[in-house]
Formats: structure tokens, C-alpha cells, sequence
């Protein structure tokens, strides 16, 4: 038998102030608990990074929110309203940026903006939307032969025609290359100064510290960590990371004093863990003077969103 989901109701306030609440959240496929308990809340116009590898669990719990697929247990509430229940009140005020799929391959991009813009009583003006998201040059081009950039782009714009509260994005800049990337990502910026609520699943991490106001963590469908990018980031304050402009010897850097572990994170970059950073700094830095080493740049006690994510999950592959 199917647990209930729980009735309760938000109080007036709350609906007012929060525009995601998931209590105790549970999903099952069979015998396999794909959600496990699962409790946050996303206040109107943050912005939230949903994060996790392969199989956490982000999907399923991003499909419950949009109202595609029905809890087992637990207690959730999108713009005040149960998304299961009262899907027909809620989706007109959502936006959804689907990963891939759903546009006519032979569709131009001016055809299908319009073709949304009439399922909506007061939508985004089309061709005013294609300028904003970059398509206007690319408008009547078929969507079979636009650049996978391009078709994110357009998936954007989709999401957008109806002036939604809320914003689900599934890897937005996907397939972007790096210019285009960065326009979208100064389009969402502008959006959430809009104070449009924005719900962001990705794997580029980058683009999470980058956007993000807070991150939860997720993995085998629940919470590991919920903060801001920055206070994950200085969860702790035992490492130095270094960049260089040359290859640098492990073995050389592992001989400081005060150096416990010297681990190599590629692209030039390095992570010396230590007990006395401040030692650790004073050491590194006259030993790349002394061997003619120029360090483009030096972070004391600040891991990456990546190394965070990576402690908390490991870094086996996942499919």
C-alpha cells in the first residue's frame, strides 16, 4: 500500500515568502528508494543549484516539483500549491528548460517562440525574446540545423515566453561553447534581478559558485550539504591552492616544512594541505621566487565548488 502524502496545508505567510517547501520527501521505483526523506526550502527569488552525480536523485526530485511525478511520502509545496494536486494552477506559472527534445526538427526558432506565445493570455513578446537569448540572426533557420548552443538557447526561450515565477533549468548551457555560455549566464542574472525564482541542476560547477545563492548537495536521494557556494567552499581552512604558469615538481613541494600533502588537480592547479596555512604561505611563495616560478594565483583556506562536491561524493564514475 502507498503511503499518504501528507495534507497539511503552508500557512499564508509561508506561501508567501517561500516559493519551494519539500518536507520528508520520498520517492520509490519497485523496492528502490530513489528520493529518501528528503527536506529543503527555496525562498521567492533565489537562486538554488540542485547538486549531485549520476543517480542521486536530482531528477526525480525536480520532476516532483513540476508536477510530473507523484511523492510516495512527504510534504511539498511549489508557489503554495501541491504540484501533483494542483498542476494545472501551477504550470501556467513555471518555466521549464527541458535537457533536450520536444521542438519540430523542420520548426524555426521564430515559429516555435510563437507557437508557445499563444498557449499563454500575456506572453514575452517573440521577437523581443529571441533578441534577448542571441537567436535573432538565426530565426528562421529550421532547428535540425542550428548548433546544440543554439538549440539550448531556444529551449531557454521556451521557458521563458510565459513570464514565469519560477524557473527549472536542467543543464542549461549544455553544448554552449564558452562565449555563449557566459551570455546566458549574464541573461540569468538579469532574471534573477527580476526576481524570478531559479532552479538550476547542472555538472558544471563553475557555472553553480558562479550564479548560485545557495547549493544543496544530494546523493543517493538525500541531503548531504545545504549553504552558499562560498561557505561549502570554506568548509576548510587546510589547504592552499596554487596556479602556476609551469609544471611543478609534487616531490619538491612535498619537502616544505609545513606541507602535510601535495595533490595535483590538473590544469596547473595544486592543492598543498597543511596544519599552519599561514606557514604554508610564507614557504610556497619564496620557494617559486627562489626557482624563478611565477603563481598566477593563490588561495588560502578556499576549495573549489568542485572539490567540495567531489569530498562529499567521491569521484568514482558514474552512469
Amino acid at each position: 500500500m502507498m503511503p499518504r502524502v501528507e495534507p497539511r496545508e503552508s500557512s499564508p505567510a509561508t506561501q508567501h515568502s517561500l516559493a519551494i517547501e519539500v518536507e520528508g520527501l520520498v520517492k520509490r521505483y519497485n523496492d528502490r528508494v530513489v528520493v529518501d526523506h528528503l527536506s529543503f526550502t527555496v525562498p521567492r527569488g533565489e537562486f538554488f543549484a540542485l547538486l549531485g552525480p549520476n543517480g542521486a536523485g536530482k531528477t526525480t526530485t525536480i520532476e516532483i516539483l513540476e508536477g510530473y511525478r507523484r511523492p510516495d511520502a512527504g510534504f511539498v509545496r511549489v508557489l503554495g500549491l501541491d504540484p501533483w494536486h494542483d498542476g494545472h494552477r501551477l504550470k501556467p506559472r513555471i518555466g521549464v528548460m527541458l535537457q533536450a527534445g520536444g521542438i519540430y526538427p523542420t520548426a524555426t526558432p521564430r515559429e516555435v517562440v510563437e507557437l508557445f506565445a499563444a498557449f499563454y493570455p500575456d506572453p514575452e513578446d517573440p521577437s523581443e525574446l529571441l533578441r534577448l537569448v542571441g537567436l535573432e540572426d538565426v530565426s528562421q533557420t529550421r532547428y535540425r540545423y542550428l548548433s546544440g548552443g543554439q538549440q539550448r538557447r531556444l529551449a531557454l526561450a521556451l521557458a521563458l515566453i510565459g513570464k514565469p515565477e519560477l524557473l527549472f533549468l536542467d543543464e542549461p548551457t549544455t553544448g554552449m561553447d564558452p562565449q555563449a555560455r557566459r551570455l546566458t549566464w549574464s541573461l540569468l542574472e538579469e532574471l534573477k534581478r527580476r526576481g524570478i525564482t531559479i532552479v538550476l541542476t547542472t555538472h558544471f560547477l563553475e557555472e553553480a559558485e558562479r550564479l548560485a545563492d545557495r547549493v544543496a548537495i544530494i546523493d543517493h536521494g538525500r541531503l548531504l550539504v545545504l549553504a552558499t557556494p562560498q561557505e561549502l567552499m570554506r568548509l576548510e581552512t587546510d589547504q592552499i591552492t596554487l596556479t602556476a604558469s609551469q609544471d611543478l615538481q609534487l616531490a619538491a613541494l612535498q619537502q616544505l616544512p609545513s606541507v602535510r600533502r601535495v595533490r595535483e588537480l590538473g590544469n596547473g592547479r595544486y592543492a598543498l594541505e597543511t596544519e599552519r596555512p599561514m606557514d604554508t604561505l610564507v614557504e610556497v611563495t619564496s620557494w617559486a621566487r627562489a626557482h624563478g616560478i611565477l603563481l598566477t594565483e593563490v588561495r588560502v583556506g578556499y576549495r573549489s565548488l568542485e572539490d567540495v562536491f567531489l569530498r562529499l561524493t567521491g569521484d568514482d564514475l558514474r552512469e
